[in-house]
C-alpha cells in the first residue's frame, strides 16, 4: 500500500446526514479475487501487483484507514411511478480518492449486505449479475461512452436465493460520483429547499467547478442545462451502438451523464427498434426506440425537483436543450458511422430509412456498419450476406454510393475513420452468458480474455475473430431480468 499515489477524501459525508446511513459490510465467506482491473488501478494511482491484497475490501472483511462506509439515501421514479423508499439496498460508498491526475473517484462496494434501504432484498449480488456489470461497464469504456467502471470483483461461496440458489459475489464499482437524479428528488420532496440547494452546491463544486464563479441563478440554470445536455448526448451514444439499458428509472440516471447501474441490458443483434432488454418490462417502457424519450422524461422529473430553487423559465430553457443536444449528437454519430463529412439535407432521411430497413429485415446492427467500413477492400458481400433478400441490400448500397459521390475524402481515409466509430466487437449477451457459465465452474480466464477483446472494440484483433461472430440461435433474445 506504501506505493499508492492517491489522496483520500469522503466529501459525500459533508451532505446532511439524511442523505446516508453508516453501515458496516456483511462479510462474505471464503472470498477470492476473481478479476482485477490493473489498468484502471494504475490510472487511479494505486499499486496493484498483488490484487489479492484487496480481497478483504471486496469481501467486506477489511476496511482501510479512511474508509467510512455509508448507504446512500435517494428516491426516484421507477417505471413512471414515484417511490420514496429507495436507497442503496445492497451497496456501500466506502470513500473517495483523488488520483495523480486530479480525478475524483467514488468507491462503491456492490453486494455488501443489507442496509436500511434493502426493503425486501437480502443486500447481496450474485455472480452472474456482478460479471455482467463488470463486463458491460468496461465494454462501454472501450467504446468511448461515459460510464461507471469496474475496479475489481470477488466471488464467494455464500448461497443466495433468486429464481434458484446462486452464489454471491461483490463488485467494487468506481465513478466520479454516485449521485443521481433520485438524490435531488429526495431532497426536493422530503428535505426542503435549503437541503436541495446544499446538494446542488455540493455537486457543482465537485463536478462542475467551472460554474462556481457565476451568480446563483445563472449558475443553477447553466448547471441544469449541462446535466440535460450530457444526458441527451449519452442516450444518443447508446443508440449509435445499439445499446439497450433496460431500467432507465430516474434513480439510475447519473447526475454527470455516466451510464449507470447495469442490470438487464443488451446490445442489439438482429436489429429490432422495439427491442426490450428487460423481460419484466411488460409494457416496453424502456425499449430501445423509447430510450431518447425516457431520457427526456427523467430530465423532467429532475426539473420538477429543482423548481423550489430555480425559476420556472430557467428550468424550461434547460429542458429545451435536451432535444437540441440529442438531435445534434445522434445525427453526428450516424454521419460518422456512415462516413459522411459533407453535410446534406438528404442525410437524415437516409439515416432513418437505414434504421427502417435494418428493422424490417432483421439485420445485425454491428456487422452492418462494420461491413460498410471496409466496402473498398472487402466489397459488398459482408453487407449483402446479412440480408435474406439481397436485392434490398443492393438498392440501399446504390443509394449510399450516390451519397458518397458528394464526399471529397479518399475511400481509404473515410473507411479508416469509419472503423474508429463502428466497433467490430460488442458485448453480445451470448458472450456474457458463456463467460458466466465458465466462471460458475471456477474458471475466470474466459472472462479476462473477453475483457481484453472489449478493451479495443474497433481494432481487427485477428486472433480473436471468433468474438465477432454472429450469435448462435440460442444466444439471441436471451431473457434478462432485474433480479441480481
Amino acid at each position: 500500500m506504501s506505493n499508492n499515489r492517491f489522496r483520500v477524501e469522503h466529501r459525500y459525508l459533508e451532505l446532511p446526514d439524511s442523505f446516508y446511513t453508516r453501515v458496516q459490510p456483511t462479510p462474505l465467506k471464503d472470498a477470492r479475487m476473481a478479476c482485477f482491473n490493473h489498468a484502471l488501478a494504475k490510472q487511479m494511482g494505486f499499486h496493484s501487483n498483488q490484487p489479492e491484497d484487496w480481497t478483504g475490501v471486496g469481501a467486506g472483511t477489511e476496511l482501510l484507514e479512511g474508509m467510512d462506509p455509508v448507504a446512500m439515501k435517494y428516491t426516484g421514479h421507477q417505471f413512471g411511478m414515484y417511490n420514496p423508499d429507495l436507497g442503496d439496498g445492497r451497496g456501500l460508498l466506502l470513500w473517495e480518492t483523488i488520483g495523480p491526475d486530479g480525478r475524483r473517484w467514488d468507491w462503491h462496494l456492490k453486494g455488501s449486505g443489507m442496509t436500511p434501504y434493502s426493503r425486501f432484498g437480502d443486500g447481496r449480488a450474485v455472480l452472474r449479475s456482478t460479471i455482467r456489470e463488470y463486463l458491460c461497464s468496461e465494454a462501454m469504456h472501450g467504446l468511448g461512452i461515459p460510464t461507471t467502471r469496474a475496479l475489481f470483483m470477488v466471488s464467494a461461496r455464500d448461497p443466495v436465493r433468486r429464481e434458484s440458489i446462486e452464489t454471491a459475489a461483490a463488485l467494487v464499482r468506481v465513478a466520479e460520483t454516485h449521485i443521481r437524479f433520485g438524490h435531488f428528488e429526495f431532497a426536493a420532496h422530503h428535505e426542503g429547499k435549503d437541503t436541495l440547494k446544499t446538494l446542488m452546491d455540493h455537486v457543482i463544486a465537485l463536478h462542475f467547478p467551472h460554474l462556481i464563479g457565476l451568480a446563483d441563478s445563472e449558475r443553477y440554470a447553466r448547471w441544469f442545462e449541462e446535466v440535460v445536455e450530457r444526458t441527451a448526448r449519452l442516450v444518443a451514444d447508446w443508440q449509435a451502438v445499439g445499446f439497450c439499458h433496460g431500467v432507465m428509472n430516474s434513480d439510475n440516471m447519473s447526475i454527470i451523464g455516466d451510464t449507470f447501474d447495469y442490470g438487464p441490458y443488451a446490445f442489439l443483434d438482429d436489429f429490432d427498434a422495439g427491442y426490450i432488454a428487460n423481460h419484466t418490462d411488460q409494457g416496453g417502457r424502456y425499449a430501445y426506440n423509447r430510450q431518447p424519450e425516457i431520457g427526456f422524461v427523467n430530465c423532467q422529473y429532475l426539473a420538477n425537483a429543482l423548481l423550489p430553487v430555480m425559476d420556472e423559465d430557467g428550468v424550461r430553457r434547460g429542458l429545451k436543450r435536451y432535444e437540441v443536444a440529442y438531435n445534434e449528437r445522434f445525427l453526428q454519430n450516424m454521419r460518422d458511422k456512415l462516413g459522411l463529412v459533407q453535410e446534406d439535407q438528404s442525410d437524415l432521411p437516409l439515416i432513418m430509412d437505414t434504421f427502417s430497413m435494418l428493422h424490417e429485415h432483421h439485420v445485425d446492427f454491428t456487422r452492418f456498419f462494420r461491413g460498410l467500413s471496409s466496402l473498398t477492400t472487402k466489397g459488398t458481400a459482408p453487407i449483402r450476406d446479412l440480408f435474406v433478400d439481397r436485392s434490398v441490400a443492393d438498392q440501399w448500397l446504390e443509394r449510399y454510393q450516390q451519397r458518397l459521390e458528394m464526399e471529397s475524402r479518399a475511400h481509404d481515409a473515410r473507411e479508416y475513420a469509419m472503423r474508429q466509430v463502428n466497433p467490430k466487437y460488442i458485448l453480445r449477451n451470448y458472450l456474457a452468458q458463456q463467460v458466466i457459465q465458465e466462471a460458475q465452474n471456477g474458471d475466470y480466464e474466459p472472462m479476462k480474455e473477453l475483457l481484453k477483446v472489449l478493451e479495443k472494440p474497433f481494432d481487427e484483433q485477428p486472433e480473436f475473430e471468433g468474438y465477432a461472430a454472429l450469435p448462435p440461435d440460442w444466444g439471441k433474445h436471451l431473457n434478462i431480468s432485474c433480479s441480481s
